[in-house]
């Protein structure tokens, strides 16, 4: 079952990542931690959704920073989108990880587990456009500081820019869910089961990104000068009842 299947990638860190990426058994989806069954065919609408939030991508020659970029299709086509735009793209993984992605002039490689990794990225310090952070957050937490990471990631940014923290699991979002009536049929018929979901409102939720952390990322951000939104991800998505992006611009 796909649920079943997928609990094998939850709290992997990004040793984990660059462990998987070495593993001839797994498909790209799997070596960035998602069944083949939550990601395929879902790439052209994932992209969509990036662009509408980040504009600029769809501009020409800008300089752009996906962190935590994995090796699947989805990579590849930020890869081809960069190619016809003629874009800077700074791609930063594991070395392992990296040496998945095509060969593109377009690329700048960023080996290394970001922040630890800041160096390399001094030539770029206040000269990116956007920064793209996708299904990365809730291994940060576990990698590291979540507010380091992103208080890191927007000094890089020029004034204007934007970093969209996407695809964010949140705990709260999913447990409403699966509370509702909706919720409990939609599991049923993902898991063809008559099982009811795992739900314990009241437990402590390790390694997890509830609605507290969602909130506390918009209201520190915007206490330091910058504009956040919490959006809703479309149904085009293959779990937007359960997830949602964050959108920080610097003024």
């Amino acid at each position: 079952m796909a649920g079943a299947e997928y609990s094998k990638f939850k709290d992997l860190t990004f040793d984990d990542f660059r462990t998987m990426a070495k593993d001839a058994t797994l498909s790209r989806n799997e070596k960035i931690g998602f069944p083949d069954s939550y990601r395929d065919g879902y790439d052209d609408a994932i992209l969509d959704n990036i662009v509408r939030l980040l504009p600029a991508i769809a501009g020409k020659g800008k300089t752009i920073l996906d962190i935590g970029c994995g090796c699947s299709k989805l990579a590849e086509r930020i890869i081809e989108l960069g190619e016809k735009h003629k874009h800077t793209l700074l791609m930063a993984d594991s070395e392992e990880m990296l040496d998945l992605l095509p060969k593109s002039k377009a690329i700048r490689r960023m080996p290394g587990l970001f922040p630890d990794n800041l160096s390399i990225f001094e030539p770029y310090r206040s000269k990116i456009d956007t920064i793209i952070v996708y299904s990365v957050a809730q291994h940060i937490i576990i990698n590291n500081s979540l507010y380091h990471f992103l208080d890191t990631a927007l000094d890089l940014l020029i004034p204007g820019g934007a970093l969209l923290l996407g695809d964010i699991p949140n705990i709260s979002k999913r447990d409403r869910f699966f509370s509702s009536d909706q919720g409990v049929a939609f599991h049923e018929e993902f898991t063809g089961t008559k099982t009811k979901p795992d739900i314990n409102l009241l437990s402590l939720k390790h390694h997890k990104i509830d609605d507290g952390i969602i909130f506390g990322i918009l209201q520190r951000y915007r206490n330091f000068g910058f504009e956040t939104y919490l959006l809703p991800q479309p149904a085009s998505l293959p779990m937007h009842n359960r997830r949602e992006d964050i959108l920080i611009v610097k003024w």
